[in-house]
């Protein structure tokens, strides 16, 4: 049973109390709550299950040659252990999600550089307050603001025409 209780990951409560969204935070205390109980009461039983007194059996059994039988089979009883399955499928899960989140890491740097070159561009442009009709389609390249399209678009005062 140690090797077991060793070989069980111990959740880290404070990162995940991090990533946990304040609506989700009673939801959360539950959970840590009804963990530690139950991590409590497996720390309380012992390592190994008491044995039996099989000399208390023979003594309080009309027939101690069953007691002998029992013990007998209870000693040659084998109980299988079911084979673990799904932890090699949790850790190759696990692999694939620390690939994508790196891959996103990734894209969304290659992004960021992206934006901050727009943003440069928008701090270096002309203020928006001395543009002519002219800069404003050369700066934005928005199709309403084709000045052959469009001619009164940003509209002119008639006075201007």
């Amino acid at each position: 049973m140690a090797g077991r209780r060793a070989a069980l990951k111990a959740i880290d409560w404070a990162a995940f109390a991090e990533r946990v969204s304040a609506d989700q935070k009673p939801m959360f205390n539950a959970l840590k709550s009804r963990s530690d109980g139950i991590a409590a009461k497996l720390a309380s039983l012992p390592e190994t299950a008491p044995g039996i007194d099989w000399a208390f059996y023979k003594t309080a059994v009309v027939n101690p040659s069953l007691v002998d039988e029992f013990e007998k089979k209870f000693k040659t009883l084998q109980i299988p252990q079911p084979a673990d399955t799904e932890t090699a499928k949790i850790n190759a899960q696990e692999k694939e999600t620390a690939k994508n989140a790196a891959d996103f890491i990734q894209a969304s740097k290659a992004r960021i550089v992206k934006y901050e070159e727009e943003l440069q561009e928008l701090r270096n442009m002309i203020p928006f307050e001395n543009m002519t009709y002219e800069d404003l389609p050369e700066k934005f390249r928005d199709p309403t603001l084709n000045p052959e399209k469009y001619p009164y678009w940003p509209y002119k005062l008639t006075s201007d025409l």
